[in-house]
């Protein structure tokens, strides 16, 4: 049994799409810290402690672009899954579309509350919540 070369073709397109997705989950990670702690860097500074309050805001927006980038990084798992699994000699379509195993990854909400993404982000949010009701 061989391989098509395309269908290793396509198997690869998808391997790196899922590198990438994995690659931005990791700087936006990087951001948030680096952002967060310039933001609170500058209210201690200049006594400014609402300023504390509003790190809220890129926090949870780097909360939320970091559940996206997972469940597309999910979803695009799924799918090398599903393509490695069919025949391997028969020639591939090259289709990127996602929405074939939608329904076998859990929802955006679901997957930015997974235990990674609470770990790293809840942590920073109640740093964040501590920091801003003792200022």
């Amino acid at each position: 049994m061989s391989i098509d070369a395309g269908r290793l073709k396509h198997l690869e397109m998808i391997q790196q799409v899922i590198s990438r997705m994995a690659n931005n989950s990791f700087l936006v990670k990087g951001w948030s810290v680096t952002l967060l702690s310039v933001i609170l860097a500058i209210a201690v500074k200049n006594e400014l402690h609402a300023l504390a309050w509003v790190a809220f805001i890129p926090c949870i927006m780097f909360w939320t672009l970091d559940g996206y980038f997972l469940r597309q990084e999910r979803l695009f798992r799924k799918l090398w899954d599903r393509y490695r699994e069919e025949p391997q000699e028969t020639p591939t379509n090259f289709s990127m579309n996602t929405s074939v195993v939608d329904a076998e990854v859990d929802s955006w909400l679901k997957v930015s509350f997974s235990k990674t993404l609470f770990i790293f982000h809840g942590v920073l949010f109640v740093l964040l919540l501590l920091i801003a009701i003792t200022s």
